[in-house]
């Protein structure tokens, strides 16, 4: 079983939908890399950023509504395009 698969088994055994759900990511400390995940999310989406200590890394919170365990599933698929992203 895939990690995506199970997770959405694990998603839709736990939760009533919709929800806000709480995405994190770690990405290198770009400008391109930290829009890319932003464009991930909608303009309703609540996104919070961290820096690493050494400043090479940014850790990107994003708090948004989803309507199904698919939603959410499609967001880490399309995040898994991004180079060095790191998803938690």
């Amino acid at each position: 079983m895939d990690t995506f698969t199970s997770l959405k088994k694990k998603l839709d055994a736990n939760k009533k939908w919709p929800l806000t759900y709480m995405f994190k990511f770690i990405v290198p400390a770009e400008m391109d890399k930290i829009a890319l995940v932003e464009a991930l999310f909608d303009n309703n989406a609540t996104i919070y950023h961290k820096e690493s200590r050494s400043g090479k890394f940014i850790s990107i919170t994003a708090k948004q509504e989803m309507e199904s365990s698919s939603d959410i599933i499609h967001v880490y698929k399309r995040a898994s395009s991004i180079e060095n992203i790191v998803a938690l």
